[in-house]
């Protein structure tokens, strides 16, 4: 029996480990992998296909120079966030901020296929920039005064609030003043975690994870009482199907959030490069037409007033 037993065992941890090894997806920097469970499942429409240019040269730029040799450029992304960057169920990058990584990348004179996609964590960041491991990073990136003592940034190529995420019955909280002795969910390096901290320390408890899929589960099993990030991501979360009338987003703006692309400090000719091309992608009209493919498919309202953005003077 006691042998019997063993070999049940083993051939139990042999299929997890079968399991484990079919489903392994690309690692994600800083620990984890690429796929997550919460990331939209269905398979995403067809990307834009935006004009390779040719010829390019951004003379100044180190950055530019290491990819031009290398032959494919390094983004930085985010694959747990629907409608702006995650991978389908056939493991295909999609999302808005996916077709702005594209975007860009085909005005710096590299085709889709050169793309290198690197997962990033929020924390992490700016040691990717810094460190080199990544050309360039476009995943709801805020451009704060804080990070760009370390990072440079070219955009804002959107524009976002934060808000709260909570299940559908909760008539309580209504910003976060209606969070007192509440707990919070919200992703360690983040601008929302960190208003929270600054802003509501005293009265939240704010209960730090990596990813805001995680910060959804934890929602939806009762452990935390809201989720906050931008509002753009949240209601993408509360659009997924696994979620249908459990959640919903309290609708009660309170930051202003200007989505950039990452870049290594001091290369002032790559952001120069990157914003003449955010202005072509709006000038074009692709910059609608990816917002409304992606942003739109969960409903959420754009602020016109506010976008699309003017980008910020390269410094």
């Amino acid at each position: 029996m006691r042998m019997r037993n063993l070999v049940a065992t083993l051939g139990v941890a042999a299929l997890a480990l079968t399991a484990a090894a079919c489903g392994e997806d690309e690692p994600a920097a800083g620990g984890g992998t690429g796929g997550d469970s919460n990331a939209a499942s269905d398979a995403c429409g067809d990307l834009h296909k935006f004009t390779t240019a040719s010829g390019v040269d951004v003379a100044g730029s180190p950055t530019f120079t290491k990819a031009k040799s290398r032959g494919t450029v390094v983004v930085g992304v985010k694959a747990d966030q629907p409608n702006l960057g995650y991978k389908d169920a056939d493991g295909k990058r999609c999302g808005f901020d996916i077709e702005i990584a594209r975007m860009v990348s085909a005005n710096l004179g590299f085709d889709p296929d050169k793309i290198e996609y690197k997962e990033i964590p929020s924390a992490n960041r700016e040691t990717a920039l810094a460190g080199g491991e990544i050309d360039y990073y476009v995943g709801t990136y805020s451009i704060t005064d804080k990070r760009k003592t370390q990072v440079g940034f070219a955009g804002p190529y959107f524009i976002a609030g934060q808000d709260l995420l909570v299940r559908a019955d909760n008539t309580d909280i209504t910003g976060p003043d209606a969070m007192n002795g509440k707990t919070l969910c919200s992703v360690t390096g983040s601008t929302p975690a960190e208003k929270i901290k600054k802003e509501y320390s005293t009265t939240v408890k704010l209960f730090e994870q990596d990813t805001y899929s995680k910060c959804v589960e934890a929602l939806v099993g009762g452990t935390v009482d809201a989720v906050t990030t931008d509002n753009v991501i949240l209601a993408g979360f509360a659009a997924q199907p696994q979620y249908a009338g459990k959640l919903k987003v309290v609708g009660k703006p309170f930051s202003e959030e200007r989505y950039g692309v990452g870049l290594k400090k001091g290369d002032t000719e790559l952001c120069g490069k990157v914003n003449a091309a955010l202005e072509k992608m709006v000038s074009d009209g692709s910059w609608q037409k990816a917002v409304d493919a992606n942003v739109g498919a969960s409903g959420f309202k754009v602020d016109t007033a506010t976008n699309p953005p003017k980008p910020d003077p390269c410094t």
